[in-house]
């Protein structure tokens, strides 16, 4: 089978390097296990500064991805840009707006994540949260599947999912962890406020960080003993619960 490239390449240490050094966006780093020196030593330390998620791999997947003298180090240049947590926040307060976020606490499905963008673009809200690790990157297909929403929506990413919410809180948002046994229904909880809403992975659910750390747990309450509902569709539901609240408040 053929390797897929789902973003443009930077191959080699001294591209990398120079595209770290001048500040753009990177999407994801591939380094070689054993890959050692000076310029490797600065790669990391900039892209621990810029936030940049490094893989370490093998010598067959970075021969896998290029047939080009790579240097024990490849990366996916973005198709997206980012922007700091603390400037979305500020950014969306400065407008006058109530603020609407969406973090993803471990979905890892291009495709999933595309959707979410684009229901969280159409139902209002300003920013979509992503970690570092454990978090799908943003290639042609999850843009596509967003329908352009990737582009235009604020993007944030984040060390982790624990630093997100540290932050939120400091700014007087509150955090809704989603739980399939939630203690507040969706239509219960109060969007009018600034509010965060956090989607888990589709196979284990919101994190241990997001448990401790949610002020309140919602759920979607459902007619039959079927409890699995896709994180996109799941996205979609509550976030039309925010409109439908906001847009009352608004009349």
């Amino acid at each position: 089978m053929k390797p897929v490239r789902s973003l443009p390449l930077l191959i080699g240490r001294k591209p990398i390097l120079e595209a770290l050094q001048q500040g753009d966006a990177i999407e994801k780093l591939f380094l070689l296990k054993s890959a050692t020196g000076p310029e490797i030593s600065e790669i990391k330390q900039l892209a621990k500064v810029q936030q940049v998620p490094i893989s370490l791999v093998p010598i067959e997947k970075l021969n896998g991805m290029t047939r080009a003298q790579h240097q024990g180090v490849l990366a996916w240049t973005s198709l997206t840009k980012y922007v700091e947590l603390q400037d979305a926040i500020s950014h969306v307060v400065d407008t006058g707006a109530t603020p609407l976020f969406v973090l993803l606490d471990g979905v890892t499905d291009v495709r999933n994540v595309g959707a979410i963008a684009r229901s969280a673009l159409c139902c209002g809200a300003q920013g979509l949260i992503l970690p570092i690790s454990h978090a799908a990157s943003l290639t042609e297909e999850a843009i596509k599947t967003s329908a352009g929403a990737l582009t235009k929506i604020l993007l944030c990413r984040i060390p982790s999912v624990q630093q997100a919410i540290d932050v939120l809180h400091l700014n007087g948002i509150q955090v809704l962890g989603t739980q399939m046994k939630g203690s507040v229904p969706v239509y219960e909880a109060n969007f009018t406020i600034p509010t965060c809403i956090v989607m888990g992975a589709e196979d284990t659910g919101i994190s241990k960080d997001v448990m401790k750390r949610a002020d309140h747990f919602i759920r979607i309450p459902m007619l039959h003993d079927f409890d699995s509902l896709n994180v996109s569709v799941a996205t979609g539901m509550i976030l039309y619960e925010a409109v439908r609240q906001r847009s009352l408040d608004i009349s």
